[in-house]
């Protein structure tokens, strides 16, 4: 079936087992390709079925596929070319033998080429089989000597642009009394804050409500904390991306989690935000009640979504 033309930008990951192509497609998705891996050939033609795709696409494919062939991979390269208008790049993953055979050993897995063999035996017969493809690939990179975030690294040089996503900053107001949020990388208390739950008009009301908000914010240790908490990420933030993550969570606790932990998530997310950083809030005690939805929700100017 021949491939729509399309605009969509295409990468084909390939190369070696155990060359590091999960690791590649992985790094694809962080940067906002749809990634599918081990997809049969067949299939591929149908991604571009419809309206173009708004997204880029990394395709995995090794010789694991059921209908792998090596005229075939060769044919859907030039496709998707032709397709595309240059748009699609073939990503060759390398590895020498013996690292290969190393990495084979220490996960005592079996090589799919060599089921009932020594993994040697099939690393060489990829290998040679593989080899007309490296040839045309359109990027080669050597694995032997790279760890998962030396790939990743060179990953990035390769496919990051203006448009790839940058680290994604969730931030989630909590209870302690529930105790902390599991998985969070960093806490900040803020029970130390004038607390609205001793104003029986407050006591039933969300730091979304606009009279929480006032009274929060009246307290004057709010402005200072709020400003040392998003100077301090302002710092961090871009030092985190550099090392290659791309998921930061941070939660922010108050004693209910109903008041100065949703005021001051609020606060600190807009701040982040303005600063160009993907936000997303959630609010875990809101949410446990029912007051906010579990799932993702529109906040005012920018995206978020609620734990």
């Amino acid at each position: 079936m021949p491939i729509q033309r399309s605009r969509t930008r295409v990468v084909l990951v390939t190369g070696p087992s155990g060359a590091g192509r999960s690791t590649a497609i992985n790094v694809l998705e962080d940067l906002g390709f749809e990634a599918i891996d081990n997809i049969p050939l067949r299939m591929i033609p149908r991604l571009f079925d419809g309206d173009p795709l708004d997204h880029p696409l990394a395709l995995g494919i090794d010789v694991r596929n059921r209908d792998f062939s090596l005229s075939r991979m060769l044919d859907l390269h030039l496709d998707l070319l032709r397709q595309t208008d240059g748009d699609a790049s073939l990503l060759f993953l390398d590895c020498r033998p013996d690292v290969l055979l190393r990495r084979y050993s220490e996960t005592r897995r079996r090589h799919p080429m060599a089921q009932e063999e020594t993994p040697d035996v099939g690393i060489t017969r990829e290998i040679e089989l593989l080899r007309p493809i490296q040839a045309r690939a359109d990027i080669v990179i050597d694995t032997s000597l790279l760890s998962p975030h030396d790939l990743k690294s060179e990953m990035h040089q390769w496919f990051a642009d203006d448009a790839s996503q940058k680290l994604a900053v969730a931030l989630q107001s909590f209870s302690y009394k529930r105790g902390i949020p599991h998985g969070v990388d960093m806490v900040f208390d803020c029970r130390f804050l004038s607390n609205p739950h001793w104003d029986a008009a407050l006591r039933e009301k969300t730091g979304l409500d606009p009279e929480v908000q006032a009274y929060v914010q009246n307290d004057t240790r709010l402005a200072p904390f709020t400003r040392q908490i998003t100077d301090m990420l302002t710092f961090l933030l871009p030092e985190i991306e550099v090392e290659g993550k791309t998921h930061l969570s941070i939660g922010i606790g108050c004693t209910g989690g109903q008041h100065r932990s949703v005021v001051l998530t609020e606060l600190v997310a807009t701040a982040l935000a303005e600063d160009g950083w993907r936000v997303s809030i959630g609010h875990k005690e809101l949410a446990r009640r029912g007051i906010v939805p579990s799932g993702n929700m529109a906040a005012p100017d920018r995206g978020r979504a609620a734990e």
